[in-house]
Order: structure tokens, then C-alpha cells, then sequence
């Protein structure tokens, strides 16, 4: 799934991501400064992610992180 969280500026981005890839090492995760968004892509739920923010130290609220709709590119044949 993909995801995004809107921040009020740069979050330490090593921290978050340190607490995601110990949840899913295959997640990617990276910050759009223009829109202050993380974009996180993972197999983990919502929950899961919102806990690994909080424990790298990001209060997210639920209103800030958003699951996006599924980009199906069909490659996969699934």
C-alpha cells in the first residue's frame, strides 16, 4: 500500500525509516520538501505504520497520514 504523511517541515527521515524497515525491509519511504510529505510504500497496515512513526518519534495524527488509492500497474499479472 502507499502512503503519505503531511509534516510542518523536514521529519529526521533516518529515524523513520529505521523504524519501518525493521516492520518491512522492502518498504521505501522518501520526503517531498515542496508538499513537507512523506511518501511510504509498504505491505504494513495503517496501524503498524502509525506505530513505527511514533516510536521514531513522529506524532501523526490520523488526519495527517493517508492511505492512497492502489497504482495496479498489472505487471505482476495479479
Amino acid at each position: 500500500m502507499q502512503y503519505t504523511l503531511s509534516t510542518s517541515g523536514a521529519p529526521d527521515m533516518t529515524a523513520i525509516e529505521r523504524a519501518i524497515v525493521e516492520l518491512d525491509p522492502a518498504a521505501m519511504l522518501d520526503f517531498d520538501a515542496r508538499a513537507s510529505m512523506v511518501r511510504i510504500s509498504s505491505v504494513a497496515t495503517e496501524t503498524e505504520l502509525l506505530d513505527c512513526l511514533q516510536q521514531a518519534g513522529v506524532g501523526a495524527a490520523a488526519g495527517q497520514f493517508v492511505r492512497l488509492p492502489s497504482e495496479c500497474c498489472g505487471g505482476c499479472g495479479g
